[in-house]
């Protein structure tokens, strides 16, 4: 692949606000595709107000998940703003949109009604509960979902209240599942020569996350436990306090343990019946694991890092962001580019074709800039 931008030639119009719909845009974005972004033309997305102005008036939020689109401010309730967006839907490949549930049918711009005038349109509805079911029509947001499908409650330490992730994994992962189902429904398309709508909800990406849980619950009666940054088969396998900072170690089996062991000078530790297999680590894990930590604070997190690594032991520091920001990986991934024409960096897709990443082509856009209707 010559240029690392596999959807060079794809047209997508995209309806959306804030994240979950921006997201999904901003990957076929990065990846090549031509992405129209549609906002009100009062204010635009309101992600663009989201936190204090970073650069001309707009959120860093918006700079992030809106990079290398076009925005055509249209007026949806208006009927030359409608005929607008159906103009630029003539010769689009996909549509994205995560608008309010009820609002596409009010406007006039369902799946059915859009589908039926484009025949070859990817129409991808994004919703919060989904389609069907008694909430198909409730809105939703982040921490909601997060809440409601019981990811906050299987989050956190053991004692402690239900906790919000730190990452909006339900939203940006709605959109992740978005792009995918459009570029199933692509690939259908070439052979049928028909569109399709691709619905996707934050209710049933959220339910994903959780699945785990759940089918360990639905099939086993297994009650999920919290084990704050630990897991709940393996052990050792969690966050630990060295003498100045937290470091995560990773025991994945009895051989990793032993040689752990070995470097905190217990290697008679996997001798102990207690402790001499996974299983029955599992069990006495309360007696295991302060030991552990005690041994570990005796001693700065980069001895344990080097230790650890060179006997082949899996760790990692558990970073701040500021000193991911600093970290030399980071820095010869790539990842962190720097925005045309812009003086500041944003972080581009985790994904490389041929060994080149998509580069960011261009800023989010201005408020209506590629055109305005209605």
């Amino acid at each position: 692949m010559e240029n690392a931008k596999p959807l060079s030639g794809i047209k997508v119009v995209e309806l959306g606000q804030v994240l979950a719909g921006p997201f999904a845009g901003a990957i076929m974005a990065d990846l090549g595709a031509t992405v129209i972004k549609v906002e009100k033309p009062d204010g635009g997305d309101d992600a663009r107000m989201m936190g204090a102005a970073f650069r001309d008036g707009d959120a860093l939020i918006f700079k992030d998940f809106n990079r290398g689109k076009r925005s055509l401010a249209l007026d949806l309730k208006s009927p030359a703003g409608v005929e607008a967006l159906h103009r630029e839907l003539e010769d689009a490949d996909i549509l994205i949109h995560n608008l309010r549930p009820g609002a596409p049918e009010q406007l006039g711009i369902n799946g059915p009604a859009v589908t039926a005038r484009h025949p070859r349109l990817i129409y991808c509805e994004m919703g919060a509960f989904g389609h069907q079911g008694p909430m198909n029509r409730r809105p939703g947001y982040e921490p909601l979902l997060q809440a409601y499908c019981g990811l906050s409650a299987i989050t956190g330490a053991p004692d402690g209240p239900p906790v919000r992730m730190g990452a909006s994994v339900v939203d940006q992962g709605t959109g992740m599942w978005t792009v995918i189902g459009a570029l199933a429904a692509l690939t259908e398309r070439a052979r049928t020569g028909k569109g399709t709508i691709v619905n996707t909800s934050l209710f049933e990406t959220a339910t994903m996350w959780a699945a785990q849980k759940l089918t360990g619950w639905v099939n086993m009666n297994e009650v999920p436990v919290k084990h704050e940054s630990g897991h709940p088969a393996f052990v050792p396998y969690q966050g630990f306090n060295a003498a100045d900072a937290p470091i995560l170690v990773c025991c994945g089996n009895d051989r990793l343990f032993r040689k752990f062991a070995a470097l905190l000078g217990r290697p008679e530790w996997p001798e102990d019946p207690r402790f001499a297999t996974n299983r029955q680590r599992l069990i006495h894990q309360k007696e295991l694991l302060p030991m552990v930590q005690a041994l570990m604070a005796e001693k700065p997190r980069a001895h344990w890092l080097e230790a650890l690594e060179a006997a082949g032991v899996p760790c990692a520091p558990i970073n701040t962001i500021q000193e991911l920001a600093e970290d030399p990986q980071l820095a010869a991934s790539g990842q962190l580019q720097q925005v045309p024409g812009t003086d500041y960096r944003l972080v581009g897709m985790p994904i490389s074709f041929g060994g080149q990443r998509p580069a960011i082509e261009r800023p989010a856009p201005a408020l209506g800039e590629y055109g305005k209707a209605g």
